[in-house]
């Protein structure tokens, strides 16, 4: 790639030459000396030594960014992380999805102390980025927990299984058995909504000397509505989904979320060489998010909504959110040397939905306002043992020798809403589940692994791995890893990475149904959403889903030009095969063979379908740059940082109409355009975060901008009503203030140019009604205003 390369060498330089372009790094910029537990199973490894590229993310970052979403402080951090913020999407409204180096959402893997993370149990089957995926509530997560976040920049499938194309994030937790904090804060947007405000705190126990400790963490927060929609300006008032000509309606914006979060994390020592661990963490989140506008004769109900709701509505999409996780385990090191870790893990997540504000035009005037819309649920069991030992290889250092097996049980539900929901055309916004959508689906997979990774010479470094999974549902793979570093000296080296991965397809997208019945005219007619392995989109040509496998290569140099200070450039390649994507609709209402065949099935009167499909091939490339500055002065100290990623995803192969459909003479489009758009060039081709932080005795200040470069949004059908959004420049300050030990007043400002995106051109807004695009890197809501107290021991 030597236009990419050429490019991040350009960036180093201007990045050198220009130290006020930074990004904070905690207390201290030198983050490449932190040892390290991602990516390797040697003990003493650091960022610098690592043979893939890792980003450390301190507690102190995390806060310098203001927001209380994990997700959002992430991806103010790292450049190659990209958080959309959609409104009006159903579950993803709430439960919103995060997608490394412009992959999917469930292309990387989540880890909390090294171990394996749950994913949500919603899938995302509206138009946003991250159509089709199930990943992992970042936001469940307390930020008050976190000691540091390690991101590991490269494809590690054959280190830790299915999910790890991307990358890796591990959260590592606080465990020390002192210290701890406590902070309230809150704040509001400049246009007077989207309240925020949350207490947090964290605290550390220790055990008799060094017998053990316990940390405890917690958050309880609330954060209000936000609504960036626009007036009507179509010509047809009062009908569909239009209000009045020059009134507002919709709700676009961020939803209502009232969250409490907590976590224990322990470890308790049974002897000199072996202690037992505990990870406890547990979430609860209500969030209402909001479907379109209902005008006061929508559907032809005018005589209805007459005496129901007169000026129309807005109906009310409720999720309510329980996320538990355990994780116990023992750990040590046998009379011969052995590293041990035996572990138990558990994780689920449960979601309840209801729609409110609303009514089901079958059950007329006496239909019920709030209905009970149906469950998901997704639960994960993991038995993990680990083992590595330093060995000798003949060669003057000991290579450092794992093995490990691994036992994961999956289940995932659907439980249908109460009749009410779902009959007739069901609740308006959000139909209930029914029972033909209902079901229980398990699958387990076991995997053992190896790896051996040393110092072949003093200047060389080298590992290799590899992991073999057998599945229940759909087979087995085997994935490898090859990785290498070279010191030319103490301040160059290069490092390189081969690996090939997969992500097993979700139990989610094997068995996620939303079919709908609607009757016209007294007939029940059928649309939505089957699995590929059911009766319905088997007929219509879909295949059992497999996996979808890669290969990943990547190169990079790390340099240390001048003292304190850092540059890390690392390009890379990845090749995704048989990615898995959801259909657009088959309109099948006017063919008559396909309605016979589905009808010898027992299933009659599909007007539409679609269904998941390992359905294209992609090629990811790009480039990371991250470039630290860590300058000493006289009675203060400044931190520089700049880092920059560039990203390019181009779809190679698309599958061919199903032979089936063919002979049916029926067409699906395996990916439509829109979403091969959202694919492609859906979010920022380039991102720059540069940021300083000056830490003086009784102050620090912060001052940070990133540049989300352009992206595209593409029409389903009409390629005139494409648009490409310019890239925009986000500047976020805050200073803090300490007026007496251990306490700290924090003030700040996100955004604080009160920067929007472009809108949206006017053949895509729903007559102004939605003036800004639902895939804008930074979200539409404009500058956010905040104040923090906390108090340290």
């Amino acid at each position: 790639m030597p236009r990419l390369t050429r490019l991040a060498l350009a960036i180093g330089a201007l990045w050198i030459a220009s130290p006020a372009l930074a990004q904070q790094s905690g207390k201290d910029a030198r983050t490449l000396d932190t040892l390290i537990v991602t990516g390797t199973r040697v003990t003493d490894r650091t960022v610098a030594e690592s043979q893939s590229p890792i980003d450390i993310i301190t507690p102190e970052v995390l806060e310098a960014t203001g927001t209380t979403e994990l997700a959002t402080a992430l991806a103010r951090a790292l450049p190659s992380l990209n958080f959309p913020r959609p409104a009006m999407a159903d579950g993803t409204s709430g439960v919103r999805p995060a997608q490394l180096r412009g992959l999917a959402p469930d292309q990387v893997l989540i880890l909390v102390n090294g171990k394996r993370r749950h994913i949500s149990a919603l899938v995302n089957v509206n138009g946003t980025i991250g159509r089709g995926s199930s990943a992992v509530d970042l936001n469940t997560i307390p930020m008050a927990a976190i000691e540091r976040v390690e991101v590991l920049r490269d494809g590690a499938s054959a280190q830790y299984g299915s999910d790890a194309i991307a990358g890796v994030v591990n959260l590592v937790l606080k465990g020390s058995g002192d210290g701890g904090s406590i902070a309230l804060g809150g704040g509001q947007y400049s246009k007077g909504d989207g309240t925020q405000w949350q207490l947090s705190g964290d605290g550390g126990l220790g055990f008799g000397g060094d017998a053990g400790s316990l940390h405890l963490a917690a958050q309880l927060g609330h954060q209000d509505i936000t609504n960036r929609s626009g007036p009507y300006q179509g010509a047809s008032p009062n009908t569909g989904n239009f209000p009045g000509v020059g009134e507002k309606a919709f709700v676009m914006g961020d939803p209502d979320v009232r969250q409490a979060a907590l976590s224990a994390n322990a470890s308790f020592k049974l002897s000199d060489n072996a202690s037992l661990y505990a990870t406890l963490m547990g979430s609860n989140r209500d969030i209402d998010s909001f479907a379109f506008y209902r005008s006061r004769n929508h559907s032809g109900q005018g005589v209805l909504l007459a005496q129901v709701y007169p000026n129309g509505y807005v109906p009310q999409i409720n999720q309510y959110s329980r996320d538990r996780s355990v994780v116990l385990g023992a750990k040590g090191t046998s009379d011969s040397d052995w590293n041990w870790d035996i572990s138990y893990n558990y994780g689920s997540n449960h979601l309840d939905f209801r729609t409110q504000n609303t009514i089901n035009y079958a059950l007329g005037v006496t239909s019920p306002r709030s209905f009970y819309d149906g469950a998901l649920e997704y639960t994960q069991q993991v038995i993990n043992a680990d083992f590595s030992k330093a060995v000798g290889i003949g060669l003057e250092y000991p290579a450092t020798l794992s093995l490990g097996a691994e036992y994961r049980n999956e289940n995932w539900k659907q439980g249908a809403g109460e009749p009410n929901s779902y009959f007739g055309s069901g609740a308006q916004g959000f139909a209930g589940f029914t029972p033909r959508n209902a079901g229980s689906y398990d699958r387990h997979n076991y995997a053992v692994y190896a790896g051996l990774e040393a110092d072949l010479t003093d200047k060389f470094s080298g590992g290799i791995a590899g992991r073999h999974e057998d599945y229940s549902d759909f087979g087995s793979q085997f994935s490898g890893k090859l990785s290498g570093r070279y010191a030319f000296s103490e301040s160059a080296a290069l490092r390189g990475t081969v690996a090939s991965g997969f992500r097993a397809p979700s139990l989610a997208q094997q068995h996620y149904q939303a079919v709908t019945t609607n009757i016209n005219n007294g007939v029940a007619y059928e649309t939505g959403t089957f699995p590929a392995a059911g009766a319905a989109a088997q007929a219509l040509g879909a295949e059992p889903l497999k996996a979808e496998t890669s290969l990943s290569y990547s190169l990079g140099l790390v340099l240390q030009p001048a003292e304190r200070v850092y540059l890390t450039i690392d390009a890379y390649q990845i090749s995704i095969d048989d990615r898995i994507v959801l259909s657009s609709n088959l309109n099948i209402a006017n063919n008559a063979a396909a309605q016979a065949l589905l009808a010898s099935l027992g299933i009659t009167n599909v007007t539409s379908a679609r269904y998941f499909n390992n359905a294209i091939d992609t090629r990811t490339q790009g480039i990371d740059v991250v470039g630290t500055w860590n300058v000493p002065l006289a009675a203060s100290s400044l931190n520089l940082t700049a880092s920059y990623n560039y990203n390019t995803t181009k779809v190679t192969r698309i599958a061919p109409n199903p032979v089936a459909l063919t002979a049916l003479g029926a067409n699906l489009e395996r990916m439509g355009r829109d979403e091969r758009g959202r694919i492609e060039e859906g979010f920022p081709r380039d991102k720059l975060a540069v940021t300083a932080n000056w830490t003086l005795d009784r102050w620090d200040f912060n001052a940070g901008a990133t540049r989300y470069g352009s992206f595209i949004t593409r029409h389903a059908s009409n390629p005139a009503q494409d648009q490409t959004f310019d890239a925009k420049w986000v500047l976020d300050v805050s200073a803090s203030f300490r007026p007496a030990q251990h306490w700290a007043l924090t003030v700040g400002v996100d955004n604080a140019l009160n920067e929007y995106p472009e809108q949206t051109i006017y053949a895509n807004s729903t007559y102004g009604m939605l003036p800004y695009s639902l895939q804008s890197p930074f979200g539409f809501n404009g500058a956010y205003l905040y104040g923090r107290a906390s108090y340290t021991w």
